[in-house]
């Protein structure tokens, strides 16, 4: 690109940003039409931001209700945006352009492997159809599901929409719902349960976990980059039901609730803290053990290259590896009978300590902005987590923000979405390694 006879030079992540911001504007102007409201005025322009920057980052976090103050042409704005900026635009668009028998060049495949995550370029023009597909079929087979399971309730065309909706939602890992209580109407039921969970799970896997899955089937020729997060998305899984399970029996709030909705609610609570953002509970009503817990599995979040937000399953893994590794005195970061190398352990440590302080200073920040007197830390730290894992769940403080408090959630939403460290790679226009060599010391620890 030459603006003023200089060449400016956009590498892949700067593309990434431009693209969402443009899906960011596109969205804000369509949801700032009357016809997107459910009342005679429009939402607003801040309101109508705050819900496009949520749905490109497939958060659903929202300021307004979804299934109450946008129209039918607001909220099928919202679902493709949300499918837009889940599956990733890129994916989308090089998919259509290969349909249509159009040529695609290094710089896309490039563009590709920046969205997805991926470790190489070969072979993902191919990934993107099969994902693409994937993710259709997925999406179909769920909205056929809850079409049935609603019919008799909502009517066979409303059945149908709603059940559209919450598995496009669901899929990328957004939470948004068209019911006002989410889906705490439905904690008891299996078939709701299990079908949003499964979307929500396997788009959060990562796209090159669902290729190599499809393309070996056998776990032992599985990558490592899969095996850890298999392995690593079962464990929190289990992990999360069984300490959700345990610590809720406490509460009076679910006394009302039967055994099997108990397990069921566990079940759901521990899998949606991954990037999904529905809740068959509320969250709000939870004990604070419970809250906590919530908080840790959001920050963890999906697995690189899915539709989930989170410092990634496998960056935790890669640290608490290099964490045993130093504690026994290793030379060596191992799992699966493979070495990580240091740059992937270094490029770890880099995500989850600036992931960190970003949290940290947009807590502060509304700790400030939003009473300072009567705000309560946790509530204000699980909407940070939670918007910065984009993952959606609340404790009802959304609804409470401020102008300045949206404007901080938005921004923590934005850089989530993107990664801490791509948005660094980003901003930065020339990379140059330092050809100084420094004699070695010692910095005490500990």
């Amino acid at each position: 690109m030459r603006l003023h006879n200089k060449d400016i030079h956009i590498n892949p992540p700067q593309w990434i940003i431009i693209g969402f911001l443009f899906l960011i504007m596109i969205g804000t102007v369509l949801l700032l039409l009357p016809s997107s409201s459910a009342g005679p005025t429009s939402i607003g322009f801040t309101d109508a931001l705050f819900t496009s920057v949520s749905a490109v980052c497939v958060t659903g976090l929202a300021v307004v209700s979804t299934g109450s103050d946008l129209s039918l042409f607001g909220q099928t704005v919202v679902m493709v945006l949300v499918q837009l900026g889940g599956l990733g635009f890129m994916v989308f668009g090089i998919s259509v352009a290969i349909l249509l028998g159009k040529v695609t060049g290094l710089k896309y495949r490039q563009l590709l492997q920046t969205t997805t995550n991926s470790l190489s370029a070969r072979g993902l023009l191919r990934i993107a159809m099969i994902v693409l597909l994937f993710a259709l079929l997925l999406e179909g087979g769920s909205t056929l599901v809850l079409t049935w399971r609603w019919h008799e309730e909502l009517g066979l065309a409303d059945a149908f929409y709603y059940a559209l909706f919450h598995s496009v939602a669901a899929f990328n890992n957004a939470g948004f719902s068209l019911f006002d209580q989410s889906m705490e109407q439905f904690v008891g039921d299996p078939t709701v349960n299990l079908s949003l969970s499964t979307l929500f799970i396997v788009g959060g896997l990562g796209i090159m976990v669902i290729a190599d899955v499809y393309k070996t089937r056998n776990f032992r020729f599985l990558s490592l980059h899969s095996k850890v997060v298999l392995t690593t998305s079962a464990a929190l899984l289990v992990f999360g039901f069984v300490a959700l399970f345990l610590l809720e029996l406490w509460n009076p709030a679910s006394n009302g609730l039967s055994v099997s909705e108990r397990l069921w609610a566990a079940y759901f609570q521990s899998a949606t803290p991954r990037s999904a953002g529905f809740n068959t509970v509320d969250i709000g009503s939870m004990l604070v053990a419970s809250q906590f817990l919530i908080i840790v599995l959001m920050f963890i979040g999906a697995s690189s290259g899915g539709t989930g937000g989170g410092i990634k399953t496998n960056t935790f893994v890669v640290l608490l590896l290099a964490m045993f590794n130093t504690f026994r005195s290793g030379n060596q970061v191992h799992a699966f009978k493979r070495t990580i190398a240091m740059e992937t352990i270094m490029r770890a440590l880099a995500v989850v300590v600036s992931s960190l302080a970003f949290i940290i200073v947009a807590t502060l920040i509304l700790t400030v902005t939003e009473g300072i007197n009567d705000v309560y830390f946790l509530t204000v730290l699980f909407e940070v987590v939670s918007a910065f894992s984009t993952t959606g769940l609340s404790m009802g403080f959304t609804d409470e923000l401020s102008t300045v408090g949206k404007v901080v959630i938005m921004i923590t939403m934005f850089v989530g979405r993107l990664g801490p460290l791509a948005l660094a790679y980003a901003l930065t226009y020339q990379q140059t390694v330092s050809r100084a060599s420094y004699p070695k010391d010692q910095v005490l620890i500990g």
